[in-house]
This record gives structure tokens, sequence and C-alpha cells, in this order.
């Protein structure tokens, strides 16, 4: 425990000074710092109109501390229950923000947000000493850099598994990264002490504070730290190499039944290897709820696989990622069938609907998937190989080692190199077809719109301007409409994981970047899109399946409108 405590703290020691931290640096400067400085007038004038609180920039840190911890172990999970959208807490953290920073510029709007706290016994009641307010808020919209201790308390919050070890890796990290942000805030106010400038514009550092504040929360609105960041060269990149590679550290992350004995090798393959590697005895297939494509839906074992080459294919049916990676999969097993390779695909769901036996059939032999098909809807399998992506591939030999882990699209010349060399490490002298050499297609994810969800709780690129929760509302196109993004008109009725009309029609409109557009889509009905002058109309008919919208010869910007009638339901768009 002592050693997973240490861990977290320099993790979050080295998070605390790296350019991650930058964005919220002003406000810990002035609000946390600067706000509580001492002031004396050698000159008899009162410089301060209301007494400072010598405490509050350790409630500042205190408090991003705190929510911060909260947000991220059980923010997730608390949503999901609520049937709430996964962005809510960080909305609400940037709200908190604005209003503080009209209180510290206005004094008449922050004696209307004292009104309800009037009734609470205080000496001195003083706003300014809300600074454990302001690190509530700050904390849940603090992002803080990836890496390994992060990403296990992520993956531990997200998945419900939270234990003691995991309490004490998000504490020690949180404080970590703290640390560094107090120093400042100490600094901060030293200075506004020192300095004879600060000492005679209170009044100025409190309407800097309130602007930096409104500022911070305008660029979180628009990912404008995330820009920041990206421009400004990391200068702890080798101190954080150091801490994610070492042994000690990958051990001690043993969390929350993540890492078992069964997985625990599985980090001596790096992603997409140009060469075999050796990462030890494959996971056990397990929690699977059915098996496709196997002779009366009987259960493939890999013990029993042994002497043949097996690859392991994680995907899910509407996952426009999955859906570009299968072509090469089902080459593969129609090429070196014969020669020794199994294929099994681990359908792991994104969506409820995605669990229906039914559906995923459907979506196989769609796909000309012929190999077997485990059902793995409790992602039980997925768990068991610690996997994180859509799609993922892993190899294993005929002695039941992984020897290959390559996560996400590409690079499937090496993967191909690979199998035949174990095919032939496996049967000596046997004979191969020629390659498949089918084009690779994966798209360079920068020029492209992220995959674009339509249900209230994991919508992205909303540009509307009503509140996008679930149950019945009328919309309308915002006037101006950004680049990746769309916006609904009419009536809907908004799900947690579809969109359906409430009249005869309403409609989407779609700014998007893609040489390929597609919609899943449900229900009976009609779909028309107009895209530049052109119209066509879909006919939706059944289970959810993946409609292609729109497709062109090479990557371009455009825009697209979906009259969607009655009785369909949208579930979301995926680009190539």
């Amino acid at each position: 425990m002592l050693t997973l405590a240490l861990i977290g703290l320099i993790g979050g020691l080295v998070t605390g000074i790296s350019p991650c931290i930058l964005p919220v640096l002003p406000i810990i400067f002035f609000s946390g710092g600067a706000q509580s400085a001492r002031v004396s007038s050698g000159s008899g004038v009162a410089l301060a109109t209301k007494p400072v609180s010598r405490s509050r920039p350790y409630l500042v840190i205190t408090g991003l501390v705190v929510s911060f911890s909260l947000v991220t172990l059980f923010g997730s999970l608390l949503l999901s229950v609520l049937n709430l959208p996964q962005d809510v807490l960080r909305w609400a953290g940037i709200v908190v923000l604005v209003l503080i920073g009209i209180g510290l510029i206005v004094p008449r709007f922050e004696q209307v947000l004292e009104k309800p706290f009037t009734w609470i016994p205080q000496r001195n009641p003083d706003a300014s000493r809300g600074g454990f307010t302001l690190g509530l808020a700050l904390g849940a919209v603090y992002v803080p850099c990836a890496g390994p201790v992060l990403a296990a308390i992520t993956v531990a919050g997200s998945t419900g598994r939270i234990g003691t070890e995991t309490v004490v890796l998000t504490l020690t990290f949180a404080v970590g990264a703290a640390i560094p942000l107090l120093i400042f805030a100490l600094a901060g106010r030293r200075v506004a002490e020192r300095v004879r400038a600060f000492r005679k514009r209170q009044r100025g550092i409190r309407l800097t504070a309130g602007v930096v504040m409104i500022a911070l929360a305008i660029g979180l609105m628009f990912g404008l730290p995330q820009l920041l960041q990206r421009a400004i060269p990391d200068y702890t990149s080798s101190l954080q190499d150091k801490v994610n590679n070492s042994e000690q550290v990958r051990k001690a992350l043993n969390l929350g039944g993540l890492v078992n004995d069964q997985n625990k090798d599985l980090d001596k393959c790096s992603d997409g290897a140009p060469e075999l590697e050796s990462c030890g005895t494959a996971p056990d297939i397990t929690g699977i709820q059915q098996w496709l494509n196997t002779p009366d839906g009987q259960a493939l074992d890999l013990k029993s696989l042994r002497g043949k080459v097996v690859m392991l294919d994680f995907w899910a049916y509407s996952c426009i990622n999955c859906q570009r990676s299968i072509p090469h999969v089902t080459a593969w097993d129609k090429a070196y069938r014969d020669a020794g390779l199994q294929v099994i695909g681990v359908h792991s769901p994104e969506y409820a609907f995605e669990k229906e036996p039914g559906n995923v059939a459907t979506a196989a032999k769609n796909f000309g998937i012929t190999y077997p098909v485990a059902l793995d809807n409790n992602l039980g399998t997925w768990t068991n190989y610690r996997n994180r992506y859509w799609p993922a591939h892993y190899l294993i030999d005929a002695q039941g080692t992984v020897r290959h882990i390559k996560f996400g699209e590409g690079d499937y010349e090496v993967t191909e190199k690979l199998i035949r060399q174990l095919l032939g490490d496996a049967r000596p002298g046997v004979q191969l077809p020629a390659s498949t050499e089918l084009a690779d297609d994966t798209p360079v994810v920068a020029d492209i719109t992220r995959e674009t969800y339509l249900g209230s709780t994991k919508r992205v690129n909303f540009a509307g301007t009503e509140t996008y929760t679930s149950g019945e509302k009328t919309f309308q196109f915002p006037e101006n409409q950004g680049t990746d993004t769309f916006a609904l008109a009419g009536g809907w009725k908004l799900d947690t994981q579809s969109i359906t009309p409430t009249g005869s029609s309403a409609q989407i409109k779609l700014n998007y970047r893609a040489k390929e557009v597609r919609m899943v889509l449900s229900g009976k009905g009609t779909v028309t899109i107009q895209n530049y002058g052109r119209t066509r109309t879909i006919e939706v008919d059944g289970t959810p399946n993946s409609y292609q919208l729109v497709t062109a010869q090479q990557i371009q910007g455009g825009s697209l409108t979906a009259t969607v009638g009655s009785g369909v339901q949208a579930f979301s768009f995926t680009f190539g």
C-alpha cells in the first residue's frame, strides 16, 4: 500500500509541474494566492473593504483535490445511474467558474450569490472565503495529462471496481498534483504582500481574478487549454517516461482485478511491434453469452486449439473502425484457414442493442464473417485481456503464447507478415498462398470527424443551444454551425442511446470532414438525405444497422441534412 501511495504521489507531482497544469495557474495565482494577501496601509487609507482569509490557498487546493478525486472515481458510474450526460459535471464546473468570476467583478452579484447561504452562522461573512467552492469547480474541469497511474484510476472508476488501493492511488495522485499548485498560490500571496502595486490595487486584483476565471471557462468550452498544451513542448517528458516505464510502477498498478495471473504478462508485448514478441500464455476466453458460427453453438477453448495459430479480433458491429478492419480479417481467414489459422471474433458491445444475438448474427452475415464469434456481452474476455480498443488484434502461436498485439486500425501488412511467420513456425514446409494485399484505407484521424453519438448520455459534437437531456423536446437549427458538429430541428424524443422524431418527421443537420459518412439506424420508416442539391431516400427496416449516406473519392468537408421519418431510431454518425 505504501508503494502504491508513493507511485500516486510521484505521478501527481510530475503532472503538477507539466504543461497540463498551465491553464489553471493564473486562477491559482490571483484567486488562490493574491486575494489572501494581508494588506497594510502605510498612508492610513483602507485598501480592502473586507477581511482577508489566510486559509484561502489551502481551501482552494483542498476543494480541487476532493472534487478531482470524486469526479474521477465515481463520476462516470453515478452519471450512468442517474441517466445524465457524461460531461454534466464538467459543465457544472464551468458554470460555477463563470458565476464566481462575475461575482468578483460585480460586488452586487456577489451579494446575490451569498444570499442562499446567509442562514449559516459566520464571523465576518466574506465571499472571498469561498475558496473551497472555487477548488471544487476547478477539480471538475481539471484534466491532467494521461499516464498509467491516471489510466488505472479511470478504468477502475468506469468499471465500478473501486477498492481501498484505488482510493489510495487516487488521493495520493491528486495530492501530488496539488502540491505544486499550493506552492504557486502561496508564492502569489507572498508577491501580493511584498509588491506595492499589488498592495494598492486590491480591487484590481479582484477584477483580474474574475476576468481570468471567466476566460478559463470560455477557453474550456472551446478546447483552448488543449491547444495550449500541444503548442508548448512537454519539458517533463523524460521524467514521465522514467515513471511510466518503471517495472515497479507496472507491477504495483494491479488494481480492481484488471491485472491477474492470466494477463499479467501482456505488457511484454508492445502495440503494433514489427516483429514477433512473447507476452505469456493467452488468457482464457471467458464470460461468453453465446457463440456464433460453431457447430451447435459449441464454445471454443484456447487450450483445445493448441497446434493452430489463433487470432482474436475484438470488435463491435456498429464501430466504423471495426468495419474498415473486418475485410482484412475475413481475407486472412479465407486465405490461411486451411494452413492452420483460427480466427475468433470477440464481439464486445458499445451499445445495448449490440448485445442482441440476432443483431450480431445479421451483422456478421452482412460482413461475410464465417469464423466463430463469441458474444462477450458482459466484457468478461475484454477485461481478461485488459483491452481498451475497438478493434484490437491478438496473435497467439501454436503453443498458446501471445506473440503480437495491435490496437486500432492499420499496419495490416505487418500483421499479415507475422501471421505467415507463425504459420510457418507451426508447420514447417507449409505451402502458404500469396499475401492478400488489400488496400489499407485507415484514415488520418486528424482529418476526419470523430464518431458522433446522438443518445443523451453519449452525445458529442452537438451545436444547438438547447439542453440535450432525455425526454421530448423541440429543436431548431442554429444560425451558425461549426465544422464537425450536428444540430436538430423539429420535435425529437431523446433516449439514452438514440433519438426518434415525435411527429411525422424531424431533421438533423451534419457538418463533417470525411471520405465516407454512415448512420446507425433502426426501426421502420424512411430517412431522406440532402447533400449539395442531391436527394435520396433510405428505407430503414429492422434491427440497428449502419447505412451509407455519403461517399467520395477523398476526404473532404461537407454538409448534409437528414430528414428522419416517424418510426426510425437514429443512434450515431460514423466516418471513414
